[in-house]
């Protein structure tokens, strides 16, 4: 389906936190073409800097977006060719605009696709933005919308396009990332209806595990602690095998239960990790401050 092929690159994983998973299940670059040779620590340093935001300052993914944002800005400009846009992208923009317009389109919408691939997310909003005028209907079009202003912190314009992305195509792995934007605009409510959205959609586990962090650091930030280890405890069984989306549960519980002064609880958790991947991202500093 097409939700597998054309699905968000947001997500953070151990390999890669996001992201991440490549990071993430379904990635939005799959309906894109071949990828070019990645950076193995790039999702893990994203990763790392979602953790780091989300849940050692209680912030959200704004600051997060703010240094990647410098980054693509201060970072020299690569010339080189986009990758092909999938197949069936550049036939929907045909259909909408004709041949030698949405042929035109379709190598934009690439551009902005890399663009947004190497983290110059002003570029991938320009480009995108400018394709929306004409091919509003096209969700992939939405979607790199969407997905390059949540990552600039332009939670109000990035919930528009993905929900509209959503209403045109539905993908589960877009909800995680439209819970995160209400969360920065403190849209409660907003948050808890997506993250039902999330359970009944009975996603992949690692989307699930994100709708999850995401639910429970909207109740951290309201103060409510002891809700947000509810949500993150919720149908919790040990995995057969441990995947990137596990340890980064487990990181978040272990820092709840941390804030709420349960070093045992906390030193449990982050004891999990650390029997994982002992260097992951400041575990080892945390056990020590627990007294481990």
């Amino acid at each position: 389906s097409r939700g597998d092929k054309f699905s968000p690159k947001w997500r953070e994983q151990v390999e890669e936190p996001m992201t991440e998973a490549r990071r993430r299940a379904a990635e939005v670059d799959s309906r894109r073409g071949p990828r070019p040779p990645a950076d193995p620590d790039r999702d893990r340093r994203w990763a790392d800097e979602r953790v780091t935001e989300q849940w050692v300052d209680e912030g959200s993914v704004r600051e997060v977006a703010e240094a990647a944002t410098h980054r693509a800005a201060t970072a020299p400009p690569e010339r080189r060719e986009p990758r092909p846009l999938d197949p069936d992208i550049g036939a929907e923009l045909v259909d909408a605009l004709g041949g030698q317009r949405g042929t035109r389109l379709s190598e934009r919408l690439a551009q902005a696709s890399e663009a947004l691939d190497r983290e110059r997310f002003d570029e991938a909003r320009r480009l995108a933005a400018a394709i929306a005028k004409e091919a509003p209907t096209v969700a992939a079009v939405q979607e790199v919308l969407g997905l390059a202003s949540y990552r600039l912190g332009r939670y109000k314009p990035a919930v528009a396009a993905l929900q509209a992305a959503q209403e045109l195509h539905e993908n589960p792995a877009l909800l995680p990332v439209i819970a995160d934007s209400y969360r920065g605009l403190r849209r409660w409510a907003a948050v808890e209806r997506v993250w039902g959205q999330i359970k009944a959609a009975s996603p992949p586990h690692e989307i699930l595990a994100e709708g999850r962090i995401i639910m429970a650091g909207a109740l951290s930030d309201q103060g409510d602690i002891a809700g947000a280890i509810r949500v993150m405890e919720e149908g919790r069984r040990a995995p057969k095998r441990v995947r990137d989306h596990h340890l980064r549960e487990w990181y978040v519980l272990g820092d709840l239960y941390d804030r709420l002064g349960d070093p045992i609880a906390a030193r449990r958790w982050f004891t999990a990790v650390a029997a994982e991947v002992p260097d992951y991202f400041d575990v080892a500093d945390r056990l020590r401050g627990l007294g481990r």
